[in-house]
């Protein structure tokens, strides 16, 4: 017999929005996305191949050998077996679809437990929907709320057959405005039970329902009222990296090889002896003595070798980057990055504080589900590290697995130089700026358990200048701007900024986040080209140069506004020309209808693909 999916969720909301332990409601149902227990065995899963990304995990979680599976993909095949993940109905508490009762000021529904509905779920022939109620602590556990308890403040000789009742004074929805009775009279706002210091919902009884029946755990803390659809309801720890070249792995491979040679080195001086043997100075000429030494010493032991933080290692790989541009050839299909030469891009002293600009033609960015938790996000540091003694809920019974999809696509490394980030931290105005931050950040970590402590300038300078110019490359290159990603680096003195874009794609995204690097070296020989450059240097042509097809679609439905707009450039263009020198009025109109035709042709030369769903990020089936 075949299962029947219940709904559908993209492959890469399963890491971001909902994987395991999160509350969903599905077309018909409303459940909890169950734990990797119920996934297909990981044999049947595509592994997704990380090393650096495993480290972090391993670091994190204690896992000794993680492993990391993409969510199974949805067949295209119509009459296959559906496969996909696990989910359990979850709340049993239901409130009964009420025949309307007229224009009272006071709406009441009965609420009722799961056992009591039929076959067809239903109650007495009439529909139910899920509470919206649950209870749940800090540590990830989730129940129903008992609501005869609570109705009856913990202690009561009612029978539990007498029915409850949900009673909404109002449209509002809000809990003062909710009252929960029984027929034996005893009732009780709903907002009592956000009073957290009357624990009136009693202590959590460390239920875990999307690791099924049975997976129970100890926990003493006090039970909180939880909306299943509100945002705090659930956040996922999701540990990122990028797939860039690891340079200290490099050296230290490379030492490994010649560790025959090299095992006698001490100092400086030894290795240049060492380096007369033409095998051992071709195998180095890539890297500096400082890190050939500092190779050395970590596997002869003499300095304990720990892991270094996820965004030191791509800082070292971005600012590796050679020299060059229009080689947009990829050699390296998870990493081709180039350095412009500042005679592309420097043209006036508004870029002195700029030290480089990296163009990147491919990445490839691997993202990985770790826990979860409820009411407050875990975040990571600003290196990219989270703490390893943070409490987060198992997403298995004996975690092995964890869920991970990879993005490719490409972006735009600015590197700030450091004297001028100095410069602008010893401003007065900044400085005063600063401290308020640092002032309010001390409040808001009062009240958090898990605070991190302040920034610094650097960030706050980086952070900003991100945002700025995510705005610039979404008006500019005809992105939304929730679709660019920021990754601020502040490492030892080093100071830069990634902005990028991905998507599950095969090859990644085209809409050129790096077109605006490349725009500055295009200048002047669209300048030389007339009037046709005006149109080639515009944001549209520059969207619809790229592969997305759903950004041209967008932009084709301006077609009848364009064709509006030249009409009345038509009819501007034809009018006498007013008083001036030269008739400069028809003049400027006509090359506004020149402009407009070249749009209009360009949107009607557009070829008539939509945009269609990447295999990589097709949707899961969820089976309950």
């Amino acid at each position: 017999m075949k299962q029947k999916a219940h709904g559908q969720v993209r492959r890469s909301q399963v890491v971001t929005t909902y994987g395991p332990g999160a509350l969903i409601d599905l077309p018909h149902e409303s459940a909890i996305v169950a734990g990797l227990d119920e996934w297909p065995p990981p044999h049947k899963l595509e592994e997704v191949d990380e090393p650096r990304l495993a480290r972090k995990l391993r670091a994190i979680t204690g896992v000794a050998v993680p492993r990391m599976v993409a969510p199974p993909p949805a067949s295209s095949d119509p009459g296959a077996t559906p496969v996909g993940i696990g989910a359990w109905r979850f709340p049993e508490w239901f409130v009964v679809q009420e025949a309307a009762p007229g224009d009272g000021p006071v709406r009441s529904r009965r609420l009722v437990h799961r056992k009591a509905l039929d076959d067809h779920r239903r109650f007495e022939g009439r529909p139910v929907v899920a509470t919206r109620f649950v209870r749940a602590c800090p540590r990830g556990h989730v129940d129903d709320v008992d609501w005869r308890r609570f109705v009856h403040r913990r202690g009561s000789d009612c029978p539990p057959t007498r029915p409850l009742w949900l009673d909404e004074q109002g449209t509002t929805g809000d809990l003062a405005d909710l009252l929960v009775r029984c027929e034996c009279g005893a009732s009780r706002r709903l907002s009592d039970a956000s009073m957290r210091e009357h624990t009136p919902l009693g202590t959590c009884s460390g239920a875990r329902p999307w690791l099924g029946r049975g997976a129970n755990e100890d926990c003493n803390l006090p039970s909180r009222l939880l909306v299943r659809t509100a945002s705090n309801a659930w956040f996922p720890q999701v540990v990122s990296v990028l797939s860039l070249p690891e340079r200290g792995s490099a050296v230290e491979t490379a030492v490994r090889e010649l560790w025959d040679d090299l095992a006698i080195v001490d100092d400086a001086a030894h290795l240049a002896f060492i380096k007369k043997k033409p095998k051992v100075a071709a195998a180095l000429a890539a890297f500096t003595d400082d890190e050939v030494l500092a190779a050395i010493d970590a596997v002869k032991g003499a300095t304990p070798g720990t892991e270094r933080s996820v965004k030191e290692i791509e800082l070292e790989a971005l600012l590796a980057a050679p020299e060059g541009y229009g080689d947009d050839v990829p050699v390296d299909q998870n990493f081709h990055a180039r350095r412009l030469p500042d005679s592309v891009w420097r043209r006036s002293e508004r870029s002195a504080g700029i030290e480089s600009v990296i163009q990147l033609h491919r990445l490839r960015e691997v993202l990985a589900l770790a826990g979860f938790t409820r009411f407050e996000a875990v975040t990571p540091d600003i290196h990219g590290e989270y703490e390893s003694d943070v409490e987060r809920a198992a997403i298995a019974m004996e975690p092995g697995s964890f869920p991970a999809v990879e993005n490719r696509g490409e972006g735009l490394f600015l590197r700030l130089r450091g004297d001028a980030v100095d410069a602008w931290l010893r401003r007065p105005a900044v400085r005063e700026r600063l401290d308020a931050l640092e002032r309010g950040h001390a409040r808001w970590a009062l009240k958090r358990k898990h605070a991190r402590p302040f920034p610094g300038g650097p960030y706050v300078l980086l952070h900003t200048l991100s945002h700025l110019l995510i705005q610039l490359l979404a008006m500019h290159c005809g992105y939304p701007a929730s679709s660019l990603r920021e990754r601020v680096y502040a490492e030892d003195g080093r100071y830069g900024l990634l902005i990028y874009t991905g998507s599950p794609d095969a090859e990644g995204d085209a809409g050129r986040p790096r077109a605006a690097g490349a725009a500055a070296r295009r200048a002047p020989a669209a300048r030389a080209r007339g009037g046709r450059a005006l149109l080639e240097r515009s944001h549209l042509r520059r969207a619809l140069a790229g592969r997305q097809h759903g950004r041209a679609v967008a932009a084709r439905r301006r077609v009848p506004r364009l064709r509006a707009r030249r009409r009345d450039l038509v009819r501007d263009a034809q009018r006498p020309p007013r008083p001036g020198p030269r008739g400069a009025g028809a003049g400027r109109a006509r090359r506004r209808l020149l402009r407009s035709r070249g749009m209009i042709e360009v949107l009607l030369a557009l070829p008539a693909r939509g945009s269609s769903r990447s295999r990589r990020d097709r949707p899961v089936g969820d089976v309950a």
